[in-house]
């Protein structure tokens, strides 16, 4: 999914949605660029064949190329961090907010990448170019379904590797993610620490603990009860929509916060006539929340889903070692920016990090992002941490 954002009457799904604020700076313009590789090995050993993904930039690369800032996107989420397609474009990227010239992190001074990443959630969305369950397996000529092999948050940050590399980029001046991102960006600063001198873990965690996993298999478990999954072989077929939906509606009331979808919805009444006459109706908020999940639903993939809970279901960062072996291994600085209320990846997950960073006798800042949305403050809200995140980048924090 390319983002979602969240307006009154309208609501998109992400682990972190994108309302949009309005800047004076000049629009930034961008591309979707695409990379392939014809063999990629995944951290469990297979082979995947033909990879292709998409990615962005913004701004310059400078001539010894140590301006490099990479931002790793979320779980529903995709390279289009920032800026517009064209100059008519409804909205930017989903976090635009910080990133353009002038921004906290500036495109006149830093030349900042973001790349689609594997079992994108967006594979029908025409922006996003991925490969995964949907894409057609070359010794078949069928789509993989769930023949393609189960890859990691270490196999996104691999392919974005390769991203780098062939442009000849092989330092980070900084990584910063959010939710989803925030795992790769950990991963990044463990499995690749010469390369990265800063991390910035926006609404994150350090592993999936046994609640986040958990939570994870709720996302997964509409869609395999699904009578049109077919154990994932549906692509000549009608979709798993219903359970598609159904994922979709769990995962987007879990990254907010009962505030807001309060708020949002503030005519809602128990006793409504439709659902206390008719056991078939349904409450007017949940109408409102299923019409949402059912509009980004037929740009999305219900196998595409997933792929995405295991990789996330398997994180810890450095895919090896438990965590607090795993930091001694960062070289790079850490800033770690929580939601204060998030529900969804809470905030003493964050807090565990940091514990396992010190320990590790690595530097490790914390600031906490406040407002009403839970989880989705990581987007909505990043701007109120722009000082905070401006000196970071510049060594003054």
């Amino acid at each position: 999914m390319r983002h979602y954002i969240i307006l009154l009457g309208k609501l998109a799904l992400i682990l972190c949605c994108s309302v949009q604020l309005s800047w004076a700076q000049e629009t930034l313009l961008v591309q979707k660029q695409s990379f392939e590789m014809e063999n990629f090995s995944t951290f469990g050993g297979k082979t995947i064949k033909q990879v292709k993904v998409g990615w962005e930039s913004y701004g310059t690369l400078n001539q010894d190329k140590s301006n490099v800032i990479l931002v790793t996107h979320y779980f529903s989420g995709n390279s289009h961090a920032a800026g517009k397609y064209s100059q008519d474009d409804a909205k930017p990227g989903y976090w635009d907010s910080i990133i353009g010239p002038g921004k906290t992190i500036d495109t006149n001074r830093y030349f900042v990448i973001s790349v689609d990443s594997l079992v994108n959630l967006g594979v029908h969305d025409p922006h996003v170019i991925t490969t995964g369950p949907a894409s057609i397996d070359p010794d078949t000529g069928n789509p993989y379904g769930l023949t393609f092999p189960v890859v990691t948050i270490r196999d996104f940050v691999n392919v974005q590797k390769a991203v780098l590399t062939s442009l000849g980029i092989s330092k980070l001046h900084a990584v910063i993610g959010a939710s989803m991102g925030s795992m790769q960006a950990l991963e990044w600063a463990t499995a690749y620490p010469d390369w990265v001198e800063r991390m910035i873990s926006v609404i994150g965690v350090g592993q999936a603990d046994a609640w986040t996993t958990l939570t994870l298999e709720q996302w997964a478990t509409p869609i395999r009860l699904d009578q049109h999954w077919n154990n994932g072989n549906y692509y000549q077929q009608q979709a798993p929509l219903d359970g598609l939906t159904a994922s979709l509606m769990m995962i987007t009331q879990q990254a907010m916060h009962p505030d807001y979808i309060n708020a949002l919805n503030p005519q809602h009444w128990p006793l409504e006539p439709a659902p206390l006459n008719d056991i078939n109706q349904s409450h007017q908020v949940v109408n409102w929340l299923k019409g949402a999940a059912q509009a980004r639903a037929k740009i999305m993939d219900a196998n595409h889903l997933l792929y995405l809970v295991r990789a996330n279901q398997l994180f810890v960062a450095g895919h090896h070692d438990k965590l607090q072996q795993a930091m001694k291994r960062v070289k790079a600085k850490c800033l770690l920016l929580p939601s204060d209320n998030d529900l969804l990846l809470m905030p003493y997950m964050a807090k565990e990090l940091q514990q396992a960073l010190i320990a590790a006798g690595k530097s490790a800042k914390l600031a906490e992002i406040s407002g009403p949305m839970g989880h989705l403050n990581g987007v909505t809200g990043i701007s109120q941490q722009r000082a905070t995140i401006a000196a970071f980048l510049a060594d003054k924090d």
